[in-house]
This record gives structure tokens, sequence and C-alpha cells, in this order.
């Protein structure tokens, strides 16, 4: 679906989009407090959850529609623009009718075609800039489907925020980042716009700053960092929020990189690098389409004397030396795992074709 995408705030700079507050409003002098100390920055957006989607019930749900009379006075007092998180029709009726300058949609909302309809729906034909988290699955066309329903209903202005994937097991991240998602959604809609959420995505303070870099490396357009002047007696997400000071140094550590550059020597040798990218790029499909020829002829001697197509003990064997093997060449193992499995995979799928008729060898169609 092609679609006509703007940019949710016209700036100069363009980069970065910054957008910060608490994770929720608790008490009006909280929110207060925090849009006067962010208001002598160069804050886009003021955030704070009115309504809280939590985990489980009995948990702090957010102080309701009261919340965004404090919004609107934060407007008033500071000039600060705001936005909120809205997950279902009453919620965008409420932000709208109260002045919020932006909505944003929730991880366990965008999940939910339903809902992201209803918001649609709710705010048809409305000029305001619209963001959405990506799913709490790592589900790409699930994302890009909420993009496709909020423009449908003629929002142009709509940007994504990158906040992490729900992993299960051990992991340094609150939510995985898995960074080749936001990129995919880059290269298919180069012009929409993504921040990252750096709270989400570490869950704590001390790596907020790296992930941010990270982003801004990688060509992300924002930041969204929760902030509070009382981080660790906040009444949600107290691990991952930082003083209005701390983000202050945050975003002036950040380093922006160009994303083009107008240096003949450096278009010349970047072209010349590239080249030689392309090249090597070639060599490794003839690799692999020769290696998946082997793979047939094995697959089809294994067909003729009734040998299973998966070998665990082989399997093992060349991922394990695969690894040992990459790690003298600067590879690391979690590349190296993703590479041979995809590579598996392949060499599975094309066996299976030969054990059931579906796949003849050429030479014998020759």
């Amino acid at each position: 679906m092609e679609m006509n995408l703007k940019p949710i705030l016209e700036k100069a700079d363009k980069r970065p989009i910054v957008i910060a507050g608490p994770c929720s409003a608790e008490s009006e002098e909280q929110v207060m407090e925090i849009a006067r100390q962010l208001a002598t920055q160069d804050v886009d957006f003021y955030r704070a959850g009115i309504w809280k989607p939590r985990t489980r019930p009995n948990s702090f749900e957010g102080v309701g529609t009261i919340g965004l009379k404090w919004l609107k006075k934060v407007k008033e007092e500071t000039g600060l623009k705001v936005t909120t998180e809205v997950a279902n029709r009453h919620h965008a009726y409420e932000a709208l009718k109260h002045g919020v300058d932006a909505l944003w949609i929730g991880a366990r909302t965008t999940v939910s075609p339903f809902a992201v309809q209803e918001i649609a729906d709710a705010i048809e034909g409305v000029d305001i800039p619209v963001l959405i988290k990506n799913p709490i699955n790592p589900d790409l066309k699930l994302w890009i489907g909420a993009i496709e329903r909020i423009h449908k209903a003629g929002i142009s202005r709509i940007a994504v925020i990158h906040r992490g994937f729900s992993t299960y097991g051990e992991s340094p991240y609150r939510n995985e980042p898995r960074w080749q998602l936001p990129i995919e959604l880059m290269r298919q809609f180069p012009d929409l716009q993504i921040i990252c959420d750096n709270s989400h995505i570490c869950g704590r303070r001390d790596t907020l700053q790296d992930v941010a870099q990270k982003a801004m490396d990688l060509n992300f357009h924002g930041v969204m960092t929760e902030t509070h002047i009382d981080p660790d007696n906040a009444w949600s997400d107290a691990k991952q929020q930082i003083t209005p000071a701390t983000f202050k140094e945050l975003m002036g550590s950040l380093v922006l990189r160009e994303t083009i550059s107008k240096d003949a020597d450096f278009l010349e040798n970047l072209e010349i690098l590239r080249q030689r990218i392309d090249q090597l790029d070639d060599e490794l499909l003839g690799v692999l389409g020769r290696r998946m020829e082997l793979v047939d002829k094995i697959g089809e001697y294994k067909r003729r004397n009734s040998i299973s197509i998966l070998q665990p003990s082989r399997w093992n064997e060349i991922l394990e030396t695969a690894v040992e093997k990459a790690s003298k060449k600067d590879l690391s193992a979690e590349f190296m795992e993703k590479i041979l499995r995809a590579i598996h995979q392949e060499s599975i799928s094309h066996q299976n074709a030969i054990m059931n008729g579906e796949k003849v060898l050429k030479k014998a169609n020759s």
C-alpha cells in the first residue's frame, strides 16, 4: 500500500525529535515540576501516561481523564506540546477534547487490529500526529498494518516508536531491540519517521545512552525517554526513568551522524568499497548456489537409501566448527549461528522437496 506520509513535526534541523516526560502522570504537582524542568531543554513533546495498560490487575493503571487537565496546564504554562497514549475510542475522544497535540498507540494495542481500527475510526479526518509503537511481538506485518489503518483514516502525520520486543529468557534488555525490524521498516517506508523509546528497550538507567546513540547511528529521527523528578519512587517503571537533569546530559552526549557527504574523496572511496562488496556478494551467492547443488545430491542419495533428512550429529559438528572458525575472523558466534541456521533450513527444504518427489536433480532431467 502506497502512503503519503508527512513528518510529525517540522524542524529546521530535522533530527533529533525529542520526547520526554514521566511514564505516568501521578499528580498535578509532579507533572508540572517535570514539565518546568524540561521546558528549558530542546523538548518537542512532553509525554505522560494517563491510562496505563498493565500486565496484571491491581497495579497502578493511571490517573485517568483528570490527568488530561494537567497536560493542558503544561501547555498553557510552559508552551510544550503534549502527547499521551490512547488504547481505545474513549481515550482518543478525551485526548482530542483536552487539546492533546499528538497521540501514541502502545505496544499492547498495536497487536490488536480491532483496537487500532477503533482508534482510527475515532480520529478519522482529524489533523493530528499519531505515533505507533511496535507490537510487543516481533511481527513487522502487524506493525505495518497499524500504520495502514491510521493512514486510511486520513492521518498523514504518522511516525513509529521502536520500543523493542518481548522475549523469553535472560537478556540485557527489558525488550530486545531487534534492530533489523525497524531497519526493514525504514527500507520499505523511507519517508516514515522512527523514534527510539530507549526507556522500554533498556528497562534500566545505565544503558539508556548506549541505546539512544545506537539509534542515532542508525539514522533514527528521535528519542523518547521517560523522565521523573524522583525516579526511584515513581509509581511505574521506576528503574528506567531518569531526572530531567540527567536527561539533559544524555541528550548532550549524543553524536549525530550525517546521512550524506559532499566530500569528493569520501564519495569516491565509498563507491570503490561498495563495488568490492557487490562483487563479494555475487561470489557468496555463487558459493551458496554450488553448496545447494551438493545438498541436492546428498538429498537424492538419502532418498534412494531411505535415510532421514535431519542428521543431528552432523549438524552439531558443522555448527560448532563454523562458530570456532568464525571467531578467528572477527565474526560473532551469534551472527555465525544465524547464518548457518538459515542455510541449514534452506538445505532441509531442498532435501525435503527431493524426498517427496517435488524436485528432481538437474542431471536427472538432462
